[in-house]
């Protein structure tokens, strides 16, 4: 850094005896939480892995008979610790797809009359058009797993 020692007036006496000015060499990334959580959003440009996201899942409902079907698959989520919400407004499903997929949720469930009766889910994924369906049971299995930490899995190896 060549800024800064001129900024702070930062000198030093050379083998002849003149003041030279010091190029400063530091390194900072975690010099506050702050700056560490810029860079580690900046590097992930927003889209954080799942055991990382402090927002891990949307589980929104295409019609209001599913509201209930809707909340019982977000409590049991819940129950397996993972974070959620939930999104049982009466908008169409891609406005609330594309809503969260702005905010960079990282998976959204969505729940619908079929899904209610089938008792599974539908999984939408950050910057995938695709989704699967699974039976709820092997959903929060499948999650709960991501959702885990990497040095957490290995401890568990």
């Amino acid at each position: 850094d060549f800024n800064l020692p001129e900024r702070f007036g930062a000198f030093y006496i050379d083998s002849n005896s003149e003041k030279t000015q010091p190029v400063m060499i530091h390194r900072a990334i975690c010099g506050s939480m702050e700056r560490f959580l810029g860079i580690l959003i900046e590097n992930f440009a927003g889209h954080l892995p799942l055991w990382m996201s402090p927002l891990q899942i949307v589980v929104a409902t295409i019609t209001s008979e599913a509201d209930s079907y809707g909340e019982e698959v977000a409590e049991a989520l819940r129950e397996a610790g993972l974070h959620v919400e939930t999104d049982f407004r009466n908008e169409k499903i891609n406005y609330k797809v594309r809503e969260h997929s702005v905010t960079k949720v990282p998976v959204i469930i969505v729940c619908g009359k079929k899904e209610a009766e089938e008792r599974t889910v539908n999984i939408r994924r950050l910057g995938s058009q695709e989704q699967s369906s699974m039976s709820l049971d092997d959903a929060i299995a499948a999650l709960t797993h991501e959702a885990t930490p990497p040095d957490v899995l290995r401890k568990a190896a």
